[in-house]
């Protein structure tokens, strides 16, 4: 299959690609290479699926440019047969700051992949959306009818485009389905998220930093987990005009997290803490009774064997990840 990927240099959007490769289709990357964080790593992403590409009968060709480029995504769209949306501005805190930039990029941009599916013969579009649509709690774990209210402009910019998504196929029959993503985690992830800074911090004999009380909870949900959710959409129609949590069921507070990472590498260690960002969520807890009812949705991994694997996989590449994260 013919497969665009938009935000595929980045964690979920490289892992996406790869795999798509992997399986033998024939993957487009669209990426701007924002420097949200180290570009470094979105480089070593785009090498391992260009060799990926040589090794399998998938084929990879990365474009550098920007969803808010109308007559670039109006082109690279209509010769794709599945769009998988991944291209967004992300970061809770720092939308606090430059909430228009959210705006453009991941509520236009969304606009322009789903006008130009619109007008094509594509099969479907996929979009990640977040956990943060939901905002402050009312019960948990959230399911998909609790309501939506945002506390981040982040929040907002995902559940706008999510809204958009489902509405075009409401209206347009454009198959389009939005998939809420729950604090991914594994290797290549973001080097500024919690798992990768205690990790790193612990085998550089520092303290780990927990920002809060810890007592924050958080679905981490393993990347694999993530992909398997998007492949099933190449074959599966039942989801479409939907969105769908895409969690785990194993979730945790971060001072356990961080004490356990701790006890593994370096127990010697004392737990720090330092001030809460106001925008972050207290709570998040995926229901994923829906997914497993239209996606046949089954997380493999629970926190502790996701972060063993990341762990070895930290071990294997740290001569080039760890300045990324110890700069972050």
């Amino acid at each position: 299959m013919q497969i665009l990927v938009t935000g595929g240099a980045g964690f979920i959007g490289g892992h996406l690609a790869e795999r798509f490769i992997a399986d033998g289709h024939d993957v487009t990357v669209l990426d701007n290479l924002e420097p949200f964080y180290d570009t470094r790593i979105k480089q070593q992403t785009i090498e391992v699926c260009r060799t990926c590409a040589d090794d399998d009968s998938g084929s990879y060709r990365f474009i550098e440019g920007d969803v808010r480029d109308v007559d670039i995504v109006t082109e690279l769209v209509s010769d794709a047969e599945y769009v998988y949306h991944q291209a967004a501005q992300a970061g809770v805190r720092q939308s606090v700051a430059d909430p228009r930039k959210y705006d453009e990029i991941n509520v236009e941009g969304t606009l322009n992949i789903l006008d130009a599916a619109r007008d094509t013969e594509t099969e479907r579009v996929v979009l990640a959306s977040s956990s943060s649509v939901y905002g402050r709690p009312e019960y948990l774990p959230y399911d998909e009818s609790h309501p939506t209210t945002p506390v981040s402009p982040y929040g907002a910019s995902k559940l706008a485009a999510e809204r958009y998504a489902c509405a075009y196929s409401e209206v347009y029959d454009l198959p389009a389905v939005a998939l809420r993503y729950f604090t991914v985690y594994g290797p290549r992830m973001r080097p500024n998220m919690a798992i990768s800074n205690f990790v790193s911090r612990c085998l550089n004999e520092q303290p780990p930093v927990v920002y809060g009380d810890g007592t924050q909870t958080r679905d981490f949900t393993f990347i694999d987990d993530i992909v398997e959710a998007n492949v099933t959409l190449l074959t599966e129609s039942a989801a479409d005009g939907e969105a769908v949590n895409i969690g785990s069921t194993d979730n945790i507070d971060i001072l356990t997290l961080a004490e356990e990472i701790r006890d593994q590498l370096a127990p010697e260690q004392e737990i720090t803490f330092s001030e809460r960002h106001d925008a972050d969520a207290e709570h998040t807890h995926a229901a994923v009774e829906k997914a497993r009812d239209v996606l046949g949705y089954e997380p493999t991994h629970t926190i502790r064997e996701g972060v063993n694997e990341f762990v070895e996989w930290y071990y294997e590449n740290r001569d080039w990840y760890e300045p990324l994260v110890l700069q972050s």
